[in-house]
């Protein structure tokens, strides 16, 4: 399969929010974001954003790190939000029960390289780095799946 990709980037934390809320609509269950980067390079406040949009509500998204998964109720699919880092065994990831929610749910998953031979291969991978300042970021999307091309084309207009 052959690879895409392409890039963007952002001057603020309002211009990634806007990003991330624009790719929201786009989403059905059984879509899997892998978010990348280093700690601080903007994946949260992505995730964040998404699924504030998709709930329909600027309620509290609280960051993963801790509880490992938070879910939260959608219209066609629940939403796992899941942060990795934690974690040192794929056999955590099972128990968690993440690997079946790949296939069902809308997953956003950070540090997704714990996920080891459990990485789904019809995800859509954005990675996160710094930019020209401190708010800035460069958001490289990658995906081999066809499921994304046309979305994505909608999504980068």
């Amino acid at each position: 399969m052959t690879g895409h990709s392409f890039s963007f980037s952002t001057s603020s934390a309002d211009e990634t929010r806007t990003l991330a809320q624009s790719l929201a609509p786009h989403l059905t269950g059984g879509d899997t974001l892998l978010l990348v980067g280093d700690v601080g390079a903007g994946k949260t406040h992505f995730a964040r954003s998404l699924i504030q949009m998709l709930i329909g509500q600027t309620e509290d998204v609280p960051s993963p790190t801790f509880t490992l998964v938070q879910t939260y109720p959608c219209a066609d699919a629940e939403i796992w939000h899941a942060d990795l880092y934690r974690l040192t065994s794929t056999l955590e990831i099972e128990e968690l029960g993440l690997v079946d929610a790949f296939d069902t749910e809308i997953c956003l998953v950070e540090w997704p390289d714990r996920l080891g031979p459990l990485m789904p291969h019809h995800a859509l991978t954005l990675t996160f780095a710094s930019g020209a300042h401190e708010d800035a970021r460069q958001i490289t999307v990658s995906w081999t799946a066809t499921r994304w091309t046309a979305l994505l084309y909608q999504w980068n207009g």
